[in-house]
């Protein structure tokens, strides 16, 4: 085999290991050795209010909507504290696929603001988005709800945040949605 093969052979075999991220499993990192890629539990809860969807049509993107995040609650063993206003600007993709794009902020019960960026997707079966279109309760195992979160903070007591990347797996509810957000080890 040519050096050649042998590269394309390993890309397809790190790409095909790189598809385990979306598992919470173990990706090999050199033969034999393995690495946890996110924390087992979650390091804290969103429970994101929101108002009505604003729709601002079908732009050369995708159909464009803006939902204000207007409140809501973080809890969890590494922070506490309220959501404060911010947006998640949507482009809905023909296939239903939402791609995400949210900005807002967090203020701990002692008194920390951290910003918040958040970028995910959001795709299941035709009539599963439609359900959730419709503010129907749907089990969140029926459809896909990931999003890749960075956070800035100025306070000392919650500058770790600083220096880590997050996953929240989520949940949408008819007015809000639920994150359970895992820290990338």
């Amino acid at each position: 085999m040519g050096r050649a093969e042998k590269i394309v052979k390993r890309d397809r075999k790190l790409i095909y290991e790189a598809s385990w991220l979306g598992s919470n499993g173990e990706v090999p990192t050199i033969p034999g050795r393995k690495m946890n890629l996110i924390s087992s539990d979650p390091i804290f809860q969103i429970h994101a209010e929101l108002a009505d969807i604003r729709h601002f049509g079908r732009t050369p993107y995708g159909d464009r909507r803006v939902i204000d995040i207007i409140g809501g609650r973080v809890d969890g063993p590494k922070l506490k504290g309220r959501i404060l206003p911010g947006a998640d600007w949507q482009i809905v993709c023909p296939d239903g696929t939402a791609d995400l794009t949210a900005r807002y902020g967090i203020e701990t019960d002692a008194g920390a603001r951290i910003l918040v960026r958040s970028d995910g997707l959001r795709h299941g079966p035709p009539e599963v988005l439609a359900a959730l279109g419709r503010g129907e309760p749907v089990d969140p195992g029926r459809y896909y709800f990931r999003t890749v979160m960075r956070f800035e903070a100025a306070d000392p007591a919650v500058d770790w945040l600083n220096r880590i990347i997050a996953i929240g797996s989520g949940a949408r509810e008819r007015n809000a949605v639920r994150l359970d957000v895992f820290e990338v080890l």
